[in-house]
């Protein structure tokens, strides 16, 4: 393909136009594994403005939390559609107790949610990560993947269980191996 005689591929074209390219065979795997017994997807929340809680935060009260913005709410939505239009209509929903993380989840409109802490941010308390992740990993292994199974939480907790970092919405697709190892089998942006 070329833009103004200057050829451009189809990942460049992509990137100028703010849509994120994924080989389709790339998908379509992704998709696949995420509808079969075994898997289970990584979820970060949609886009929140900020970095971090404000100080005093409580996670009863989200007026207190960084929220999902206008962006982050449309684009939770788009997330549900995405994940509809790739054969999963409804899921096993799991999802961090904070807000933009229960909200994210909400959003996606596909089947009811499951609030569970080991899915909560630790990024401001890491005397925390090292239990937490232990405890998250038993859970993980004892979960039943036997249907779409979503894990809605934080880039912190996805950076630490699959160990790559993860944007605003996106999802990250792992497997449970025999041996309990999980491993990562793709990766879907949302814009």
């Amino acid at each position: 393909m070329t833009l103004a005689g200057t050829p451009i591929s189809r990942r460049s074209l992509g990137a100028l136009l703010g849509v994120p390219f994924v080989a389709s065979a790339a998908a379509a795997d992704v998709w696949s594994a995420l509808r079969s017994a075994g898997h289970f997807a990584l979820i970060r929340h949609a886009a929140a403005p900020g970095v971090l809680d404000p100080p005093g935060f409580t996670l009863d009260d989200c007026s207190t939390q960084r929220n999902l913005s206008a962006g982050g709410r449309s684009q939770a939505i788009r997330m549900g559609d995405l994940l509809r239009a790739n054969g999963i209509a409804a899921a096993r929903l799991y999802s961090s107790q904070w807000c933009r993380c229960v909200d994210t989840a909400t959003l996606m409109k596909l089947g009811d949610i499951t609030q569970q802490p080991l899915l909560n941010y630790f990024g401001q308390d890491q005397a925390r990560r090292a239990p937490q992740l232990e405890a998250l990993r038993a859970w993980i292994a004892r979960l039943e993947l036997v249907q779409p199974t979503l894990l809605v939480t934080h880039q912190v907790v996805i950076t630490a269980v699959a160990e790559v970092p993860a944007g605003d919405g996106e999802i990250v697709v792992m497997r449970r191996e025999a041996d309990g190892r999980l491993t990562l089998q793709g990766r879907q942006p949302t814009a």
